[in-house]
């Protein structure tokens, strides 16, 4: 009887422990759960989620169930391919997109309530703007890139278009064989990374502000190209005697990457990794690549073309959006977010959603000087015509790729306006020129989103 009597505390203990494990897992994963495209509640027997609405800022569907519980899309062809990346594609393929990535929030998923409702879901409102979107997609005209813009003092994500895109409800039979439809999976803003090209000489200025003595002081002389180490930087033209709000707004390789290699690899691998190009962010629980730099301190030609943001130097296009904000902030900005609000039918209102900051990328003293030579950029080298009524700054960037295939094309800052406190960042992939290409694609996206 006492042996028997053991047993069963054994078992009992069991039974405890693995109600215990049981409660804490379905604390913890209740929602992805519930979230399983295995759940017939909300999923279709393909696959597809049939729970939950997406709106944009505005209170405009981008994608939602209808009567005979099918999910549908709006009905203009331009409004979903510029929307696609965010909202998500039926089938999940686009992990980034809301229709996956935040399928618990749509779903309505609670402790309490579990998925109860599930039939209609919840809202989610995004935080982009359709009209912004649809600008920024005819802007990049079918080209490989990505265009975001964001508000660095409050997160939100006012405008993201990755490209290739496309049609959601039409889905092209050889999108998976089609050089036109490379990546179109992928959301090049959140999910990838790219040589920077002249955007990364914004680093190599900060880490030179603070680290040389007397750098506003100095001039340099480009003759066209420099011998460094055991290579040769070059420009793209000979520049002639200029000082360093100069050398920035002339984009000299031959200034900058004599300064990358006098401040030395540690040097400028600390102001990389401070910058926060080497982050992984989290927007709304989504991670964002890592940049990833390569300061060879022996092969000083090499570090050299380091520091203008060549040679294996790589950077996601969200990270150095955020640079672009702490520049414009004094040295922090606020992390990107997508989800504006969500409203679950039957259940008390939404809390509301607070802003995180990111740590100090910049000191408030170096991100004041480089916000100003950045709008001496715009106003004796980009042309403020393109601009107007804009407190812009920005600086552009041509990233030689290699081979025959044309440079990446770069625009990235800010404006620095209280009424629209936004950083942004354009890349055209092989588009060319950084300033011609990229600059003109950035000039139609801000003008619609200041309304000039």
């Amino acid at each position: 009887m006492e042996r028997r009597a053991l047993l069963c505390l054994v078992l009992a203990g069991c039974l405890l422990a693995g109600l215990v494990l049981f409660i804490l897992l379905w604390a913890v994963r209740g929602e992805r759960w519930a979230a399983s495209a295995f759940n017939r509640h909300l999923y279709n027997n393909q696959g597809i989620l049939i729970s939950g609405t997406v709106l944009d800022r505005n209170g405009e569907v981008l994608s939602t169930v209808d009567e005979e519980g099918d999910r549908i899309y709006p009905g203009d062809k331009t409004c979903r391919k510029a929307t696609l990346h965010v909202v998500g594609d039926l089938y999940g393929n686009i992990s980034t997109g809301a229709l996956k990535a935040f399928a618990q929030q749509l779903t309505g998923y609670n402790l309490i309530w579990g998925a109860f409702g599930a039939e209609r879901g919840s809202e989610l409102y995004l935080t982009i703007d359709t009209e912004l979107n649809e600008t920024a997609y005819q802007a990049l005209d079918g080209r490989k890139g990505t265009v975001a813009v964001y508000n660095y003092q409050t997160g939100e994500i006012l405008c993201l278009v990755s490209s290739p895109t496309y049609d959601p409800l039409n889905v092209p039979s050889d999108l998976e064989e089609n050089d036109k439809y490379e990546g179109a999976y992928l959301n090049r803003f959140l999910s990838s990374t790219f040589t920077p090209g002249s955007v990364f000489k914004t680093v190599t200025l900060a880490a030179a502000l603070e680290e040389l003595e007397d750098l506003e002081d100095g001039t340099w002389t480009c003759s066209g190209a420099v011998q460094i180490g055991d290579g040769t930087v070059t420009c793209a033209a000979a520049h002639g005697e200029q000082d360093i709000w100069g050398a920035l707004s002339n984009s000299c390789n031959v200034v900058f990457g004599q300064l990358a290699v006098e401040l030395g690899s540690q040097t400028m691998e600390r102001y990389t990794e401070k910058a926060g190009l080497t982050n992984s962010y989290s927007i709304d629980g989504i991670s964002t690549a890592k940049g990833s730099f390569d300061f060879t301190e022996e092969a000083s030609g090499d570090l050299a073309w380091a520091g203008v943001g060549q040679g294996k130097d790589s950077v996601n296009p969200c990270s150095l959006m955020i640079y672009m904000g702490a520049i414009a902030n004094g040295g922090k900005a606020a992390v990107p977010r997508l989800i504006q609000q969500v409203d679950t039918p039957g259940l008390l209102p939404a809390l509301p959603r607070f802003t995180h900051w990111t740590k100090r990328l910049i000191a408030p003293d170096t991100a004041e000087t480089i916000a100003e030579m950045m709008v001496n950029n715009v106003q004796t080298a980009y042309g403020t015509k393109r601009f107007p009524n804009m407190e812009l700054g920005a600086k552009s960037g041509t990233a030689e790729v290699g081979g025959e295939e044309k440079p990446h094309a770069w625009f990235a800052g800010f404006l620095q306006n209280e009424e629209a406190p936004y950083a942004f960042v354009v890349l055209v992939e092989n588009g060319g020129s950084g300033a011609d290409v990229a600059g003109t694609v950035a000039s139609k996206v801000l003008r619609a989103a200041v309304g000039t």
